[in-house]
């Protein structure tokens, strides 16, 4: 588990991930930016460029490209929320940051689980191989009251999300 729950300087509640990654940062931009490439691993179909100021629609919700460096950094919203990958050359590979500003601290470890499920997918992508979402979350429920405690939060609400999206 790679996830942390912090405060941001504006009170909002955020998820920072820190991976490395055995490839190169133009391998794993590829990955997290490529429309064809996220449809394997990432949470929705995303039909980006992408470019800055781009409009998205994904699973009803509406978003926006807010920063653009590729290869290093991607930022969009995506309704109220916001997320950004950053990337950097590191000795064996890439360091992979991804920041998800949430608006709900108390379902921050339902998210926080989420993501470790799709990091599972990406890794498996970039090994040249596909893990499938319900395999992928196979032990959602149990990194989630991991990170419940980790985060010191009321694991109660989570468990009804993830209930919810898994049933």
């Amino acid at each position: 588990m790679t996830g942390t729950l912090e405060t941001l300087d504006d009170g909002r509640p955020a998820l920072r991930f820190e991976r490395r990654l055995p490839h190169p940062v133009e391998r794993v931009w590829r990955a997290v930016s490529e429309p064809a490439e996220l449809g394997r691993w990432f949470v929705a179909p995303v039909a980006w460029k992408p470019e800055l100021g781009e409009r998205l629609d994904a699973m009803g919700q509406q978003g926006e490209i807010t920063e653009l460096d590729p290869p290093r950094r991607l930022a969009w919203t995506w309704g109220a929320e916001a997320f950004s990958f950053e990337l950097s050359p590191a000795e064996d590979g890439c360091l992979l940051v991804f920041v998800h500003v949430i608006d709900d601290r108390a379902l921050g470890a339902q998210h926080a689980a989420g993501w470790e499920t799709y990091f599972k997918r990406l890794d498996a992508h970039l090994a040249g191989g596909f893990l499938d979402e319900l395999e992928a979350h196979a032990d959602v429920a149990e990194i989630h009251e991991a990170y419940a405690e980790r985060f010191g939060l009321d694991p109660a609400p989570g468990r009804a999300q993830i209930e919810r999206i898994h049933s």
